[in-house]
């Protein structure tokens, strides 16, 4: 793992090492979207991660999908990632935002207003979704008009710009995983007849456009984007011309010269290596289930910068210390990842921590 260790650079940030902490939806902020009291401790727990991009945060009310998922877009909001920001800045990290629409990935008791989801087309996902009330069917979206679709980019731009005043080094906008950019990319989520449907250069458009929106609001260097070809999430699927959108897409994202490009990568390997041949800037790919002692495979084969990091930085605050000694890691809870309170959150022990409980044991015997 040689070269996990050595230096790299992302935008205008200069990290000590090749990991990233992955974006993962943890269920744990106020009603109103705000983080909660937890967040500046766990996310300044995972500092020694280098790049720490956070769970998905929604640029507005309709964008929410989940109960108690982080918002992006109030002053409240801004003043409660500005405490996250500041802890994970003081602990020696650096965070991106990821800006995060669900799109029809959501139910009217889930968000603030209780209106009906929205997407590109009126399809509904055939999927549940957890409610206060249990497990919902998701309904069908209302399909956005292209007045919607306008105010929806604005909402990513202002969005983008409150995540800077609330001091995050840059924001990932999430374009994959089922939620409302990939909704508009997929072949049977999106049966638009109008510009935003249809060819592969329609589908691609409002992602493209939300990423120049951005750009032009905080800079290319501050803003990355996440894809996951090939994935089912949410219903969605990219037809028999699925490598050639992406191809389309990447080549697209490379022209705005992005801090970074992020792969949920799903075993497509000849795409892979189409994507890393266009995209020239920093190239992050996540292999979900990968092994550990795979974990620089594709950094050591030249098909990624970086590598992402989900469960693993999840459940090891301290996961730098444990690669670089060679310690065995803690397990992670699922029942634990989404919910209130710390546990599964903020009490996994660093390394110090059980070597202080067992000095301890050890007097007391």
């Amino acid at each position: 793992m040689t070269k996990l260790w050595s230096k790299t650079k992302v935008g205008n940030l200069e990290l000590p090492h090749r990991l990233a902490m992955a974006p993962m939806t943890r269920s744990r902020a106020e009603e109103d979207g705000t983080p909660g009291d937890l967040s500046p401790l766990y996310y300044a727990q995972r500092a020694s991660m280098g790049l720490l991009i956070t769970e998905g945060a929604q640029p507005s009310d309709d964008g929410q999908g989940y109960l108690w998922s982080p918002g992006i877009y109030t002053e409240q909001h801004i003043k409660g990632w500005k405490q996250v920001t500041d802890a994970v800045h003081e602990a020696g990290g650096y965070m991106y935002i990821q800006l995060m629409h669900a799109g029809r990935m959501s139910h009217p008791d889930n968000t603030p207003h209780h209106r009906q989801p929205v997407a590109p087309s009126a399809i509904a996902p055939g999927v549940q979704m957890f409610t206060a009330t249990g497990m919902q069917d998701i309904p069908v979206p209302r399909e956005l008009s292209k007045e919607d679709i306008q105010t929806t980019i604005s909402d990513f731009r202002k969005a983008a710009a409150a995540a800077i005043e609330a001091g995050a080094d840059g924001v990932e906008i999430h374009g994959a995983n089922g939620y409302l950019i990939n909704q508009f990319l997929g072949e049977n989520s999106n049966t638009r007849t109008d510009e935003y449907g249809g060819s592969i250069e329609n589908r691609a458009r409002f992602a493209i456009e939300v990423t120049k929106a951005v750009v032009q609001e905080i800079g290319a260097d501050r803003t990355g984007f996440r894809i996951s070809p090939g994935t089912s999430l949410g219903g969605i699927q990219d037809g028999e011309q699925g490598s050639q959108l992406y191809l389309y897409l990447v080549k697209e994202l490379a022209k705005l010269e992005l801090a970074y490009l992020h792969v949920m990568h799903l075993g497509n390997e000849k795409l892979l290596y189409d994507i890393r041949s266009i995209w020239t800037n920093p190239l992050l790919v996540n292999r979900a289930g990968r092994a550990l002692e795979n974990l620089s495979i594709d950094l050591d084969n030249d098909l990624a910068d970086m590598v992402p990091v989900g469960a693993w930085s999840l459940a090891n605050p301290d996961l730098v210390e444990r690669l670089k000694s060679g310690a065995p890691l803690n397990e992670a809870d699922p029942s634990t990842f989404f919910g209130i309170g710390s546990k599964g959150y903020t009490d996994y022990p660093t390394l110090q921590e059980l070597e202080s409980v067992s000095l301890h044991n050890e007097k007391n015997e």
